[in-house]
């Protein structure tokens, strides 16, 4: 029963780690879309992202990043059969993935708070790409975790499919941002 609760409650944080990934990448391109504003519209809202992207990030994603490890840790202590499995290992490399990314996001957080309302350096194509990696990340550790052993026996069939839907991904947001541009 114990280890039911703790999965129950790593899911849940989970959910709630992915989230504030999600929408803090999303301020970061909110916060580049500025940069053809008016002086103080561009003040007003670059002040106003910075301030969401810090509570964002030390309400809401790190404590749930926080406690959803607390509790992957805590259910690998309860069942270490989980390490002697493939698919564990599989799921722990794109957690290591996840942990790059965790640590580009709170480094931007820094660097926005730094700016002080001046423009960011990132192309705002690629901070539109790489709020997609998060997507990526949560694609490849759920079906790792839902095919179990399936993900090792048909690796092929996902990997192509993963990168079928990586390619139709990354060409919605360039044909997204494409048409943002002409509208403007």
């Amino acid at each position: 029963m114990l280890y039911t609760i703790i999965k129950a409650l790593h899911i849940i944080f989970m959910v709630s780690y992915f989230a504030g990934i999600f929408y803090l990448v999303r301020i970061f391109v909110y916060y580049k879309d500025t940069d053809g504003f008016p002086e103080e519209k561009k003040k007003i809202l670059r002040e106003q992202y910075i301030f969401m992207a810090g509570r964002l990030w030390n309400i809401i994603t790190v404590p749930a990043g926080i406690i959803m490890a607390v509790c992957g840790l805590v259910m690998i202590f309860l069942n270490t059969g989980l390490m002697k499995t493939p698919w564990f290992h599989l799921k722990l490399t794109f957690l290591v993935g996840l942990a790059f990314y965790h640590y580009w996001c709170w480094k931007k957080v820094l660097e926005l708070k730094k700016l002080d309302g001046a423009t960011l350096g990132t192309a705002n194509i690629k901070l539109r790409q790489a709020n997609e990696i998060a997507t990526f990340i949560l694609f490849l550790v759920v079906f790792t975790v839902i095919l179990k052993n399936g993900v090792i026996e048909y690796w092929w069939q996902l990997i192509t499919g993963f990168f079928v839907l990586v390619f139709l991904i990354m060409m919605t947001v360039k044909l997204v941002n494409k048409n943002r541009k002409s509208n403007n």
